[in-house]
């Protein structure tokens, strides 16, 4: 197949701002349709409880960033794809971690922060605070129900994956509508980013169990009409 996009002579790749920036699909927009809205996603910088891979979600923790977060943080506002993908708004989660990391990039990118409640972190109940192996140790029935189905919540949480998926498709509508058109850069955490993703790709809500994401890491979607169109994922470029 012929590739719409020349790759970077230097590594044989598409950088992350050309993949960004580049029409989706092989066919023209109709005439008279709506201009495409991009979802930029960044996830927040890394936590004090990120390299511990601790449950960290919207019911009851709320950690800073790290020295290493900030730094973080701060190499995703200096980055190539932010100076020339032409952000017109900076939405993000009311988490603290999120705040941080979106207030150094809307600061580099001289645009006010908007604080949107949809884009929160899944709430892990019980599990919070808590690694993988506590989990596992302590409710390993309910873990495995949790990996078996995205109906089933964390021990102690009213939210499922798949109820989480519902929160951010009513998110992302609400986004689309209001900013129609717009490059949209959305400072959130993984369950959300890991759900857009999904939702983009058609594919089932326990999907976002295949799915790894690392701090600071730059993802986007492209929606066109009804038409979804994901242009990078995981990108960690700026931090190398």
């Amino acid at each position: 197949m012929i590739s719409e996009r020349e790759p970077d002579p230097r590594t044989g790749s598409i950088s992350s701002a050309t993949a960004l920036s580049a029409r989706g699909g092989w066919s023209p927009a109709a005439e008279g349709s709506a201009a495409p809205t991009t979802l930029l996603l960044l996830r927040h910088g890394e936590t004090t409880l990120t390299p511990q891979k601790r449950f960290s979600g919207s019911g009851g923790t709320d950690p800073e960033l790290s020295e290493v977060g900030r730094r973080q943080a701060a190499r995703a506002a200096e980055s190539t794809l932010l100076a020339t993908a032409g952000v017109d708004v900076v939405v993000c989660s009311p988490l603290r971690r999120c705040r941080q990391t979106a207030a150094v990039v809307a600061r580099g990118l001289g645009l006010e922060l908007v604080i949107d409640d949809g884009l929160r972190e899944a709430d892990f109940g019980q599990w919070e605070g808590l690694t993988y192996e506590e989990v596992r140790s302590r409710f390993p029935e309910d873990l495995q129900a949790w990996h078996g189905s995205a109906d089933v919540a964390p021990t102690g949480s009213a939210e499922s994956f798949a109820e989480v998926a519902e929160r951010i498709a009513r998110t992302r509508d609400e986004l689309l509508s209001r900013y129609q058109g717009k490059l949209v850069l959305a400072v959130t955490h993984v369950t959300p980013i890991k759900a857009l993703i999904q939702l983009a790709l058609n594919a089932p809500a326990e999907a976002v169990h295949a799915m790894e994401l690392s701090p600071a890491s730059f993802s986007s979607v492209t929606y066109t009409g009804t038409t979804s169109s994901m242009r990078l994922y995981n990108d960690v470029s700026h931090l190398r």
